[in-house]
């Protein structure tokens, strides 16, 4: 009875030991902020496409911030690098209701720049007028500025 408890007794050790492993630590890098524009084609209502598509994407690992203009169709997103990439977030969107109602693609920075209604009349303001010249450059502004 007593080789029992000790056999017992051993084999619990063993298994407390074992399964006292140190974990590994990852190794946590810095935030690599990157933004990407992405167009979204298929979004038919601001609330259950556009809203729908904002909050998938900001609840996504990597994502930082994320805002879907449904007027322009266009997502703006901050991410970090080290944890996903543009072509992830395309693939995301994409994948959104089965992968059938959006198709998505990275725009340009030069593409990425909606000119709004509040920043047309920013350029028409005669009191903001230089400061708009130096940060808007699209014809939408440029034709107040003159």
């Amino acid at each position: 009875m007593k080789t029992k408890k000790i056999i017992f007794s051993m084999a619990i050790a063993c298994f407390v030991l074992i399964g006292c492993k140190k974990e590994t630590k990852k190794e946590i890098l810095p935030v690599k902020k990157e933004n990407v524009s992405l167009a979204i084609s298929g979004m038919t209502c601001e609330i259950g496409c556009a809203k729908t598509i904002q909050s998938k994407l900001s609840k996504k690992e990597g994502v930082l911030n994320a805002k879907v203009i449904f007027k322009d169709s266009i997502a703006n997103i901050e991410f970090d690098a080290n944890t996903t990439s543009k072509k992830d977030l395309v693939a995301f969107v994409d994948g959104i209701a089965g992968g059938k109602l959006y198709k998505t693609s990275i725009i340009s920075k030069k593409e990425a720049h909606v000119c709004t209604n509040h920043c047309k009349e920013k350029c028409g303001d005669k009191k903001v007028k230089k400061k708009c010249k130096e940060d808007c450059k699209m014809a939408c502004c440029t034709e107040k500025k003159s």
